[in-house]
């Protein structure tokens, strides 16, 4: 039996005003665990995340044969001589499930992958699919799997229906100069998700100089194609995890309070770093200054209706936003969103809508309308960004209690700690009255 535990989110009656310093991306780590494994020397890792997502990836690649050391945010990674055998814990990850497999190819017999029971529901056909037509054999169609690497993959051409997630791409791209013919990628079908995180994976490809071309306006051309050679290994530094920020910067907005995120980079590929521009037309105030970006809050939050298929991973916490707002906020172009770690449209519509809110799933989307929230249970369906939405609407709402907030470490393992830091340098008490500090 599995024992449920809730945490009651902090309350303030006052601003937040503080200053939090962030740990690494989990899609930077995870793409440059990848290249560095797959590199032609060791490479290190200055900055990396150190996550459930970051562990698991890190395990799988020590079972497959790589050596890794270092046990906090600096790591040394050499490449095997070959990968072997391995039994790979997926989690609820989709890096891992969707960038090893690949890799898998490569490795001088079987590998086997499984994760949690959420996990075994993801869909995965389209990489597996992909990874058949360019001449490997796998058993099954989602976790759990097994592929039979030979120590190399042909590669070649292969058309993908990637509209479920950008992480095929990305999972095809980062290995395929590994492929004795490289790869094209083609896709064909719905609009792409999560562009960003292409770029991403793009960018830091050429880094190891890697010969990619890819599409100057994916909207008209999305043909990605990755030439046969060596895999440069780089000295990765790790920028913080800009989608990890939005909680922290949204519990200013929600609160009309100040808080500052150091070390956000003037220029990234980070999905994340598209909230400067939501909270600023929800009417905030975001600026920069000597890496640091700081947003003050509103006196009242108003609605935005906005397109948020390249950045999705955002839509909880900007649902949470709008659900606190003084008008009506439609978040479209997020269909895929039913494919994440949990069908994240019906569960924030099921959650705000348990605290009294006005939420309606659309076909691609969701339409919410402001109404009085009060406290109660909210359920994170084992999903990160659902338990720090919580949170959010914790924070102006007392009684919420989030159920298994632990859950964060997912991405952030310690949520609950820098959430709780936020409060105590805004001088309120853990249950949000003013404390002497003020």
């Amino acid at each position: 039996m599995v024992l449920v535990t809730f945490w009651p989110a902090p309350h303030v009656r006052v601003p937040v005003h503080a200053t939090v310093t962030l740990p690494g991306s989990k899609s930077i780590t995870n793409r440059a665990l990848i290249l560095a494994a797959l590199a032609d020397r060791p490479s290190t890792l200055t900055g990396a995340l150190r996550s459930r997502d970051t562990n698991l990836m890190i395990e799988a690649l020590r079972a497959m044969g790589t050596t890794i050391e270092g046990e906090d945010t600096t790591l040394t990674v050499t490449p095997p001589a070959e990968f072997t055998s391995a039994m790979v814990d997926c989690g609820l990850a989709g890096t891992i499930m969707r960038f090893l497999p690949p890799v898998a190819a490569l490795a001088h017999g079987d590998v086997a992958f499984d994760g949690d029971e959420q996990a075994r529901v993801r869909p995965l056909g389209t990489i597996l699919d992909a990874l058949r037509t360019l001449g490997l054999d796998i058993d099954g169609n989602q976790l759990p799997f097994v592929v039979h690497g030979t120590g190399a993959l042909r590669g070649g051409p292969v058309t993908i229906d990637a509209s479920g997630s950008s992480q095929f791409v990305s999972g095809l791209l980062l290995s395929a100069a590994r492929f004795e013919q490289g790869v094209t990628v083609n896709h064909d079908g719905g609009q792409l998700p999560s562009m960003p995180h292409i770029e991403m994976t793009v960018e830091m490809l050429r880094r190891a100089d890697v010969r990619v071309e890819a599409p100057t306006d994916p909207r008209k051309a999305q043909t990605w194609t990755v030439a046969p050679g060596k895999i440069r290994a780089v000295d990765w530094e790790v920028e913080p995890d800009l989608s990890n920020a939005t909680p922290f910067l949204a519990a200013a907005a929600v609160t009309g309070g100040e808080v500052s995120i150091p070390h956000w980079p003037r220029y990234t590929t980070q999905p994340g770093d598209v909230i400067r521009e939501i909270l600023v037309r929800m009417g905030a105030e975001a600026r920069f200054y000597d890496n640091v970006l700081t947003v003050r809050g509103p006196e009242r939050l108003a609605g935005i209706d906005i397109d948020l298929h390249d950045v999705g991973e955002l839509t909880p916490t900007v649902a949470a936003l709008a659900a606190l707002a003084d008008s009506p906020s439609r978040l479209r172009g997020i269909a895929h969103l039913r494919g994440h770690e949990t069908d994240r449209l019906a569960a924030l519509a099921t959650e705000i809508n348990r605290l009294g809110g006005k939420v309606t799933e659309t076909e691609d989307g969701l339409t919410i309308v402001p109404n009085p929230l009060a406290g109660g249970q909210w359920r994170s369906y084992a999903d990160h960004r659902m338990a720090t939405a919580g949170a959010i609407i914790g924070l102006v709402t007392p009684g919420v209690e989030i159920e298994d907030i632990g859950t964060t470490a997912k991405t952030l393992p310690n949520f609950v700690e820098l959430w709780e830091s936020m409060l105590d340098q805004s001088g309120v008490d853990r249950h949000g009255e003013p404390g002497a500090g003020r």
